[in-house]
């Protein structure tokens, strides 16, 4: 198999480093749940739904999707398939950051603040030395 130019990978990571304005009614934002072999990826919707999406091949060898990473994708391809399959992955998310800024970013994929009100932060015991034998901190 030969080799991608560098010019087509850098062209295919610049175009999906920037997230679109706007989304069609067939678009949505999935989180990869699994990759189930062959460029198909099992991904999650915001409502719950799992469904079976493509990798295009403009993707494959030169973009790379994580497990719990999250990608856009449209189910308009899957009207035309006699297949399991339920759509195409046409964007993946790169930089969560612009993307979560973005009016169409699901709230079910919001990250939870780790320092928000209620927060146990003084309770934490991570980076802490054990108590001492004879301390009265055991019961």
């Amino acid at each position: 198999m030969k080799a991608r130019p560098k010019r087509n990978v850098l062209a295919t990571a610049r175009e999906t480093s920037t997230p679109p304005t706007a989304l069609s009614p067939t678009q949505a934002i999935a989180r990869v749940a699994k990759a189930t072999g062959h460029d198909i990826y099992s991904v999650e919707l915001p409502s719950g739904e799992t469904l079976l999406v493509e990798l295009p091949p403009r993707f494959r060898s030169t973009i790379w999707i994580k497990r719990g990473g999250f990608v856009l994708i449209d189910t308009n391809s899957s009207t035309d398939r006699d297949n399991k399959l339920n759509g195409d992955i046409v964007n993946v998310v790169w930089d969560e950051k612009d993307w979560r800024k973005e009016p169409y970013w699901p709230k079910e994929f919001m990250k939870e603040s780790s320092h928000g009100e209620g927060s146990d932060e003084d309770e934490s015991i991570v980076g802490k030395m054990p108590p001492a034998e004879g301390s009265d901190a055991e019961a």
